[in-house]
C-alpha cells in the first residue's frame, strides 16, 4: 500500500510542474461624464432623456460561457454617468424574438430568467467589488465580491433603484446607485474596476464586457476600468431601522408542567441602525435583534457524538459576514481538512443555554430556548489605504430558570451574562498580490450558581499570509492560530474530556488529563500552495490542531489531536466540445495523523464533473480508503482499527431553466467484513407552473447497518468495557419548499420539512483487542445467556454465574420532527419591510417499532403555532 501511495504522490507532482500559459488580455476603458443633479435620468427603464446622450455606448460584450471569447447571440450595450450623490447605468439587450424573452419572477437575489448586472470595484484593490443585478422582470439583487471572487455575499443589503423594460429590439434596463452604499477613495481622480455581465436565458448563455477568460486566477482583478470619476464627494451613510414585533404562541397540547403557558402573547421592540463612520468604515448595530422571520433549522441526527454544523440565518450576522470569516483549514477544492472549522462561528451568539437545573423530584421548570442578545455591534469596511477592518462585540444575559414543586418556585441560572469580541484586520501589500492579516476573539463570561463547567475566559486568534504571483497563477497561504481557556478546575476537566480532545484516550501517550488543570492552551495552523489559474489547477498542503486546541466558546472546531496532509489535482475545459458544454476531472489524496504520530487515515478520491449540450449536469465520486483508525468511536477508549472502505457515489441534475426541473443522487459507503452498509438517495422535484409560482420538493432517504456503533462504557473486573451494538437505522427526510412571488416587493413563501428517523440495535458486542487483524478479533459478541433486556436496559452477566455484572440502557430510538414556515413578506418602500409569519413546529420520541411513516402520522398531530407581525420602517440619510 506504500507503494501505491508514493506512486500517487510522484504523480501529483508530477503534473503539478504543468504549466498552462495565460492570455494577456488588456483592460477596456469606459469615460464617464459627470451632470448636475437636476439633470439626473429618471428610473424607468426606457433610457429616453437627453442626459444619457452625453456618453457613448460601449458595446463588443464577448461570451464568456459556454463558449469563451466569440460573439454571443445578440449584443448588449452600457452607459455610464453620475452626478454628486448617485451612478447611473443603462443598459441595452437585444434580442430579435422579444416575446421570447423569460421574465421569472422571484425573491430578491433570485436571479432568474434573462438578467444583467454591473459590478463595481471602487475600492481599487483587486480583490473586493459590488455587484447589482437586475432581471427583466424587476427583480433586483446585490452581492458584496471578496477574495477576487471565490465568495459573492448575497445578504448585503444596500438600496438602490432599478427599472427595465422589453421593446421591439429587446429589452432595456436604468440603474440608480446611491453613492452612500459603496466605498471609495477621496482622490480627486478615481480609477474603479467594471464589468458587467449579462445572462441570455433562452441557450444559458453569459457574455461580458470585459474578456475575462474562464481560466482566469480571479473575477475582480479581471475587471475593465471606469474613468473620469472626479471630484466625487464621499458619502456618509445614516441609517436607523426601528422594529415592533407582535407574537401569538400557541402550543399544540396543554402542559402538564404548571409554568408552561397553553397560549401566551408577547410585544417586543428592538432598533438596528447603520452609520458610516467615515466613507470606508461602517457602524452597525442592533438593539434587542428579533429574528423571528428566519427560517428554522433543518432536522438532522448525529450518533458519532459531534456537533452538527449549521449555517447562520440570522440577518444581522450574515451581512459582511466574509470580513469575520477565519476558516483557517479550508480547501476549497480538496475537502477533507474540517474546512467548518472557523476561529468566529457566530451562531454562539444568543446560544441555547447550556446549562440544566437540579430537579428535586416532583419539580417543574421553564427556561428559554434562547440566550438573549442585549446589543451588538460591528464596526467594518475597508480603507484605500488598503486595510480591511472588522470587530464585532456582542453581549447576552443572564438566563435564569424558574423551578416550582407547586407550591413554591426558586431560580437558577441556566447561561451566565457573557460579552464576545471579535477583531480581523488585513492589509494589502505588493500591488495587491500580497495580503497579511489577523484576528482575536475574546468570550467572557460572569460565572454563578451551577456554571462553574464553563469556561470563564477564551480566548483565540490567528496570524495568515497569502502570497500571488505569475499574474494571480500562483499562490501560497499560511495561517497560524492559537487559543487559551480558563476556568475551574471542573471546567478544563470537563473539556479535556470532550469528544473533541478525549486526552483520557487509552494508550494515547501523548495526552493525558490533568484534573488540577485551570487552563488550556494550544495551536494550529495550515499551511498551502496551489495553481488556480489556466485549465490544469492543483493544490496542496498540512493543516494541524494540537490536542490541547479549543475554539468551541465563540468558534467551531470539530476535533483536535489531528494533523494531515492534502493533494489535489484537477484539469478543467474551457471550451465546449461536441457533446458537451464542460467537463472536469478531479483527483484528491489525504493522510491523517494524530500527534502520537500514528497514521489514521489514507484516503483516495477522484470525481467528474459534466454539462452536457442540454445543460443537464453528471457528476460521479469514487472513494477508497485502505488505512482507517478512529481515535473517537470509543468515546475515550482506545485507538480502534476499521476495516478498509469505499464509496461510489453519483448525481444527475435536469436542465435548471425548464418549467419541470428534477435531480437525483445515490450512494453507496461499504466497509470491508460487512461492518459497514449504508443506502443515500435523494433526489429533487421543481414545477414552475407560472413565472411566479414555484414548487419544491427535495426528499431524501438513507439506510444504515453500522456493527460498530458505540453504545455505552462499563466496568467488568477492574477493566472498562467498551460496547458497541449493530444499528439498524433508517432516516427520512422530504423538505417542501413553496414560492408564490406577487410582484418584485411582495412575496408569499412556504418551508417544511417532515423528519423521521429511528434506528434498532442487536448484537451487541464488546472491544479485546480495538487493533487485531480482523474485526472478529477486535470484537466479541454477547451470547444469549450473558445479556437480558430488563425494563429497558440491558443486563449484562459476562462471567455467567447468574448476577448482572453490568448494564446499559436500551440504545433504540425514534426520532419525529416537523418544522415548517411561511411568511409573507411586503417591501412597501425600499428598505423598509412588513412581515406576517406562521411557524409550526413538533418534535417527538416515538415507537421504534412502529414504521417511519407511522410514527410521523402519530406525532405530528398536536403542533406547537407561532403567529407574529414584525414592521420595520427604514429611515435614511
Amino acid at each position: 500500500m506504500q507503494k501505491i501511495y508514493f506512486f500517487a504522490l510522484a504523480l501529483f507532482c508530477l503534473f503539478c510542474r504543468v504549466v498552462c500559459a495565460q492570455d494577456t488580455i488588456p483592460k477596456r476603458i469606459y469615460n464617464t461624464t459627470y451632470i448636475e443633479g437636476n439633470k439626473s435620468p429618471k428610473i424607468d427603464g426606457l433610457i429616453n432623456e437627453d442626459t444619457w446622450n452625453i456618453v457613448d455606448w460601449s458595446e463588443n460584450y464577448v461570451e464568456l460561457s459556454p463558449d469563451e471569447n466569440t460573439d454571443p447571440s445578440y449584443p448588449t450595450k452600457l452607459k455610464i454617468i453620475y452626478d454628486d450623490k448617485s451612478l447611473y447605468v443603462a443598459f441595452k439587450c437585444y434580442d430579435d424574438e422579444p416575446e421570447k424573452i423569460v421574465s421569472r419572477l422571484s425573491r430578491r437575489d433570485g436571479f432568474d430568467g434573462d438578467w444583467v448586472e454591473i459590478n463595481v470595484g471602487s475600492l481599487g484593490d483587486l480583490r473586493t467589488a459590488y455587484s447589482f443585478t437586475i432581471s427583466v422582470s424587476g427583480v433586483q439583487g446585490e452581492e458584496y465580491i471578496t477574495n477576487d471572487g471565490q465568495n459573492w455575499d448575497n445578504t448585503w443589503n444596500p438600496i438602490w433603484y432599478a427599472k427595465t423594460n422589453i421593446d421591439d429590439e429587446g429589452w432595456t434596463a436604468e440603474i440608480k446607485i446611491p453613492l452612500s452604499q459603496i466605498r471609495f477613495g477621496k482622490a480627486d481622480n478615481q480609477v474603479w474596476g467594471i464589468q458587467s455581465t449579462r445572462r441570455f436565458f433562452r441557450k444559458e448563455e453569459r457574455s461580458v464586457w470585459q474578456r475575462t477568460p474562464l481560466n482566469a486566477p480571479g473575477w475582480v482583478s479581471s475587471f475593465g476600468e471606469l474613468h473620469g470619476l472626479k471630484n466625487l464627494k464621499p458619502q456618509r451613510q445614516l441609517e436607523i431601522q426601528p422594529y415592533t414585533v407582535v407574537s401569538q404562541n400557541e402550543l399544540g397540547k396543554q402542559s402538564v408542567n404548571p409554568l408552561i403557558k397553553n397560549s401566551e402573547t408577547k410585544l417586543n421592540a428592538g432598533l438596528d441602525g447603520k452609520l458610516g463612520i467615515t466613507n470606508d468604515l461602517t457602524l452597525d448595530f442592533t438593539i434587542n435583534p428579533d429574528f423571528g422571520q428566519v427560517e428554522a433549522d433543518p432536522s438532522a441526527i448525529a450518533l458519532d457524538g459531534f456537533q452538527i454544523f449549521f449555517q447562520e440565518r440570522r440577518p444581522f450576522f450574515i451581512e459582511n459576514k466574509n470580513i469575520f470569516d477565519y476558516a483557517f483549514s479550508s480547501s476549497v477544492n480538496g475537502g477533507r481538512t474540517f474546512g467548518f472549522d472557523n476561529l468566529f462561528y457566530s451562531r454562539r451568539i444568543g446560544r441555547s443555554p447550556q446549562g440544566f437545573p437540579n430537579l428535586q423530584e416532583g419539580e417543574f421548570n421553564s427556561q428559554p430556548n434562547i440566550s438573549t442578545i442585549l446589543g451588538a455591534a460591528k464596526f467594518s469596511g475597508k480603507t484605500r489605504d488598503g486595510w480591511s477592518i472588522g470587530v464585532l462585540e456582542a453581549t447576552t444575559t443572564k438566563e435564569i430558570a424558574t423551578i416550582t414543586d407547586g407550591t413554591s418556585e426558586r431560580q437558577e441560572a441556566v447561561e451566565p451574562f457573557t460579552n464576545y469580541l471579535v477583531t480581523r484586520v488585513q492589509k494589502d501589500f505588493n500591488n495587491n498580490n500580497t495580503f497579511i492579516g489577523g484576528i482575536f476573539t475574546a468570550t467572557n463570561r460572569s460565572l454563578t450558581d451551577n456554571l462553574d463547567f464553563l469556561h470563564t475566559s477564551a480566548y483565540t486568534g490567528g496570524f495568515d499570509v497569502t502570497h500571488n504571483w505569475k499574474n494571480r497563477t500562483y499562490y501560497a497561504k499560511a495561517n497560524l492560530i492559537f487559543s487559551s481557556v480558563t476556568g475551574s478546575e471542573n471546567a478544563i476537566n470537563r473539556t479535556q474530556q470532550s469528544i473533541t480532545h478525549l486526552f483520557q484516550r487509552e494508550g494515547a501517550d501523548h495526552v493525558n488529563v490533568d484534573p488540577n488543570a485551570t487552563a488550556l492552551n494550544g495551536t494550529g495552523g495550515n499551511v498551502q500552495i496551489g495553481k488556480g489559474a489556466g485549465n490544469l489547477l492543483f493544490q496542496t498542503g498540512v493543516t494541524w490542531r494540537s490536542p490541547e486546541l479549543e475554539l468551541n466558546d465563540i468558534g467551531f472546531q470539530l476535533r483536535a489531536d489531528d494533523f494531515r496532509y492534502y493533494g489535489w489535482i484537477g484539469y478543467r475545459t474551457t471550451k465546449p466540445l461536441k457533446s458537451m458544454r464542460s467537463w472536469r476531472l478531479n483527483y484528491n489524496h489525504f493522510a491523517a495523523f494524530d500527534f502520537g504520530g500514528n497514521l489514521n487515515e489514507l484516503i483516495f478520491n477522484t470525481n467528474a464533473w459534466f454539462n452536457l449540450k442540454d445543460n443537464t449536469w453528471f457528476n460521479g465520486s469514487v472513494d477508497f480508503k485502505p488505512i482507517n483508525f478512529n481515535n473517537f468511536l470509543l468515546r475515550g477508549g482506545p485507538r480502534f482499527k476499521l476495516p478498509y472502505e469505499y464509496t461510489l457515489g453519483g448525481r444527475f441534475t435536469s436542465d435548471s431553466r425548464k418549467k419541470l426541473r428534477f435531480g437525483a443522487n445515490a450512494s453507496t459507503q461499504r466497509m470491508a467484513e460487512n461492518a459497514l452498509n449504508r443506502l443515500s438517495l435523494g433526489g429533487s422535484v421543481t414545477y414552475q407552473p407560472t413565472n411566479a409560482l414555484t414548487v419544491s420538493l427535495l426528499p431524501s432517504y438513507t439506510k444504515t447497518k453500522d456493527k460498530l456503533q458505540y453504545v455505552s462504557t462499563s466496568n467488568f473486573e477492574n477493566n472498562l468495557r467498551y460496547i458497541l451494538g449493530t444499528v439498524n437505522q433508517e432516516t427520512l427526510n422530504f423538505p417542501l419548499r413553496i414560492d408564490y412571488i406577487l410582484t418584485p416587493t411582495l412575496s408569499l413563501q412556504y418551508w417544511g420539512q417532515p423528519f423521521i428517523s429511528q434506528g434498532v440495535y442487536d448484537d451487541f458486542k464488546f472491544v479485546d483487542d480495538p487493533i487485531g487483524n480482523s474485526l472478529n478479533q477486535r470484537v466479541t459478541s454477547y451470547s444469549n445467556t450473558q445479556i437480558q433486556l430488563e425494563s429497558g436496559n440491558y443486563l449484562i452477566d459476562e462471567n455467567t454465574d447468574g448476577v448482572s455484572d453490568y448494564n446499559f440502557f436500551q440504545p433504540d430510538f425514534a426520532f419525529i420532527q416537523w418544522r415548517s414556515n411561511m411568511v409573507l413578506r411586503w417591501e412597501y418602500i425600499p428598505g423598509s419591510e412588513l412581515y406576517l409569519v406562521w411557524s409550526q413546529d413538533a418534535s417527538n420520541f416515538g415507537d421504534f417499532n412502529n414504521g417511519l411513516t407511522s410514527n410521523l402520522r402519530y406525532n405530528i398531530k398536536e403542533l406547537n403555532n407561532i403567529f407574529l407581525v414584525k414592521l420595520t420602517y427604514r429611515f435614511i440619510r
